[in-house]
């Protein structure tokens, strides 16, 4: 394969300010493909969720790594800054747009994790609803019609898991297997127009967040064990931004429409490993666990 397979190809990636939004846009870049990296936080003004990271940052290491990362401020609980960024995309890429990237979150400081969901804010859950469901399904109602009229096209739905199976939090987990089921409605819609949708979860993701959680850093991780042995088997965004990569770069993805899929089955069927070298697989070492 070569080692430019998206050369020529145009992602969005809606959500790349950090986390697994900056790993998918940076291997994207990588892999050649020109990233419209998207989201709140901007050396213009960063957003409520109170990180540093900005999405100049993302667009630069996107480049660095190969690409060219294109930094558009957009608020998807926005619908002119929607529907303004794909305008600017059909307009600057002559229509064209190869794949989107849903990983719009925005949840963290909103969940109340141990709390039953007549005890939880009500306001805080729908916000939830609404920053990490209703954006994804605007980024694609704007996505779509370029995709359709090149009848080609990937959208994934970055989610939290893969089954429909509880995840702790009434309004977390809706939010998080909602868009399992997005993924699946578009596949059928998207059908004859020859475009492919579907779901992509990492496991236990190692994000600049949880590093700082963990009070360490991407040198020294592994001293986080001490708080959470399971952060051992973490990955780097890097792993889950390889696996949207190889997904973008298989002339046969449409076959895989419809489905909600993980960093760890794709990697061993692409053959990829992490940052590190490692092969991370969390559904393997969750079900030995019991989780």
């Amino acid at each position: 394969m070569t080692k430019r397979p998206l050369a020529g190809k145009i992602a969005v990636v809606a959500g790349a300010t950090r986390g697994a939004g900056r790993g998918i846009a940076v291997q994207l870049g990588k892999a050649g493909a020109t990233v419209y990296v998207t989201g709140r936080s901007s050396k213009l003004g960063l957003s409520d969720m109170g990180r540093r990271e900005t999405i100049e940052e993302t667009a630069a290491l996107v480049t660095e790594a190969g690409g060219l990362g294109i930094a558009v401020r957009t608020d998807y609980t926005v619908e002119a800054d929607g529907r303004a960024l794909f305008g600017q995309v059909e307009e600057e890429q002559d229509g064209r747009l190869d794949l989107l990237i849903n990983d719009i979150w925005g949840g963290d400081p909103l969940t109340a994790w141990g709390e039953p969901f007549w005890e939880h804010s009500l306001h805080n859950g729908l916000l939830i609803q609404q920053r990490g469901v209703h954006t994804h399904m605007m980024a694609s109602y704007y996505a779509a019609p370029l995709m359709i009229a090149r009848r080609s096209g990937l959208i994934i739905e970055i989610t939290d898991g893969c089954d429909y199976r509880y995840r702790g939090n009434l309004y977390y987990s809706l939010a998080k297997i909602a868009v399992i089921h997005l993924a699946r409605a578009m596949a059928a819609d998207l059908a004859p127009h020859r475009v492919t949708a579907l779901a992509l979860t990492p496991g236990f993701l190692r994000s600049e967040a949880m590093l700082d959680h963990f009070g360490v850093t991407e040198e020294n991780w592994r001293d986080g064990a001490a708080r959470d042995v399971h952060f051992l088997q973490s990955e780097t965004p890097a792993f889950v931004g390889q696996a949207a990569a190889a997904l973008a770069a298989d002339p046969n993805v449409h076959a895989k429409s419809g489905q909600a899929l993980t960093s760890w089955g794709l990697s061993e069927e692409y053959g990829f490993a992490d940052a590190d070298g490692s092969r991370p697989h969390w559904g393997r070492y969750a079900a030995e666990h019991g989780f």
